[in-house]
């Protein structure tokens, strides 16, 4: 008997042991058919940017030689749509038409000798591209004196006449050029010792250094106040999105090299008429910095799940369904392909894009009209989605397992966006904002100080925001280090992207396909 016993122990162990060995293979399934479709696998996010690993082979890439140009997919199936469309592409661009004719004495017909008329004309398109062009700008101002003062008097007065104030005392820095740098930087990606080697090429020696100078100089003192009066309006909206990114420092105190820093953003909604995109550097991922920025700030919040935003006074924070369905879209990748269609991931899946389906639906309507539409129609189909998910029997260490804990674990926030019309089901418009800022930092990897890291800040927050309303990045930069150092406070207001004081030649040259 007592033998019986034993061998029953021994079994019932090797029993758990081969459950056991099972689950960690099933785990270790999983962990390599995710790997591998990370490695070699499209992604799943529509609209994400190409890395720099793309950039050699983009020719190749975009090249189809099958493809024709516009002009002959025109002539071979007269579509007047694509006519009307390559017109309205050029619209906005200036036209310099060059004349091709005969001579004079070249006007005879080759069969009776007669005289030729022009009949018509044959005409094609170019496009031109003429090259930056840099030059010296040199202020001469006038000083004038009384020369019968000079004779006769005591004291001879000075007048000198009016000349614009440099933008930088005693430097060459002008505000096209720091323009210039700034969204070659921040906008096309191209870090400092690049373009050194660009103004090098163009007979200009402008170290990297200088131009460190100019941008961190000229955020201090003419673009931080712009900043600080877009953070003011922001923290007066009732729905905001959140999100943050990492950056390296190289000298930061207290810090090493290696260590990561974060840039926190912060946005307006999209029912919002003048959006606002601001960036924030601070040394860490703590929630009391984005406790002191929202200070004051009382409403709706879009966020992923990250808890530091979870703890925010007066905040009602919204969580992001589109975050929580890749945890199931991961699942579904770590399944078999033959296993994937009557699998309880891609159920999930299915489940939140019926959501997904209801608000492209209601895209157009009133935030009142969709708050009325989702407690009667999607409000339910959620909740009857996490009903499902509690029935379900998940081994917690596979992907489908922790998709599922995750997504009871956010039920409270996620929950939230039927609280309001205005609030969304995606925090994607936080996570479109700082993309511009993940790929420059692909290019620039990193920040020298602390000084350039708060200054890349306030400079990406002008970009980007102007971007959101339709300016041109450099027009608009351009015109603001011409115009905010003759400009008081009280009259910042105007200088703003949708300010009455901003020229047209700053706005997109909007056509159908953009507007």
């Amino acid at each position: 008997m007592e033998t019986a016993n034993n061998w029953t122990e021994i079994i019932a162990e090797k029993d758990a042991r081969i459950a056991e060995l099972e689950m960690l293979v099933k785990f270790y399934e999983e962990q390599f058919r995710l790997s591998k479709h990370r490695q070699f696998g499209p992604s799943s996010e529509k609209g994400t940017l190409p890395g720099q690993l793309g950039l050699f082979d983009e020719v190749e890439k975009e090249a189809d030689l099958q493809k024709n140009e516009p002009e002959l997919e025109e002539i071979t199936y007269a579509r007047r749509k694509r006519i009307g469309k390559r017109k309205d592409d050029l619209s906005v661009l200036p036209v310099e038409t060059v004349e091709h004719t005969l001579p004079e004495e070249e006007r005879v017909c080759p069969e009776c000798g007669g005289m030729l008329h022009e009949m018509g004309h044959d005409t094609r398109r170019e496009l031109v591209i003429i090259p930056p062009q840099v030059k010296v700008v040199e202020h001469r101002r006038a000083v004038l004196s009384c020369r019968n003062c000079e004779k006769n008097g005591d004291h001879v007065p000075i007048v000198k006449a009016e000349m614009p104030k440099p933008l930088i005392s005693g430097s060459l820095a002008s505000p096209s050029a720091v323009a210039h740098i700034i969204t070659q930087k921040y906008v096309q990606h191209i870090p400092l010792y690049r373009q050194e080697q660009d103004w090098k090429r163009q007979g200009v020696r402008l170290s990297r250094q200088t131009m460190a100078n100019w941008v961190i100089r000229c955020s201090e003192d003419w673009l931080l106040p712009i900043y600080e009066r877009m953070k003011a309006i922001l923290l007066t909206q009732d729905v905001l999105h959140a999100d943050e990114s990492t950056v390296q420092v190289l000298r930061e105190p207290g810090k090493t090299a290696v260590s990561n820093s974060y840039m926190w953003l912060y946005r307006t909604s999209g029912d919002t008429k003048r959006q606002i995109v601001l960036f924030e550097y601070q040394p860490s991922r703590s929630s009391t910095h984005p406790r002191q920025f929202l200070k004051g700030f009382r409403g709706f919040l879009h966020t992923d799940g990250y808890a530091a935003y979870h703890t925010l006074p007066g905040v009602t924070v919204v969580g992001c369904w589109v975050h929580m369905r890749r945890k199931f879209e991961d699942a579904l990748k770590a399944i078999p392909n033959c296993e994937r269609a009557v699998s309880s991931a891609n159920d999930a899946v299915r489940r939140i894009g019926l959501l997904f389906h209801l608000e492209e639906q209601w895209e157009s309507l009133t935030p009142e009209e969709r708050y009325k539409l989702r407690l009667e129609k999607s409000k339910p189909l959620a909740e009857a989605f996490f009903g499902w998910l509690q029935t379900l029997t998940v081994l917690p260490k596979t992907a489908m397992g922790k998709a599922v804990h995750y997504a009871l674990e956010q039920r409270e926030w996620l929950m939230n966006v039927y609280l309001d019309g205005r609030t969304e089901l995606s925090n994607n418009r936080a996570e479109n904002a700082v993309r511009p800022f993940a790929l420059g930092r692909k290019n620039w990897l990193f920040c020298n100080a602390v000084k350039g890291a708060i200054s890349s800040s306030v400079v990406y927050s002008i970009i980007e925001t102007a971007k959101a309303n339709g300016l041109l990045p450099f027009e608009y930069m351009k015109f603001l280090l011409e115009t905010v150092p003759s400009t008081s406070v009280g009259e910042l207001d105007a200088l703003l992207p949708w300010g009455e004081a901003i020229p047209e030649k700053c706005r997109m040259p909007f056509t159908k396909e953009n507007a």
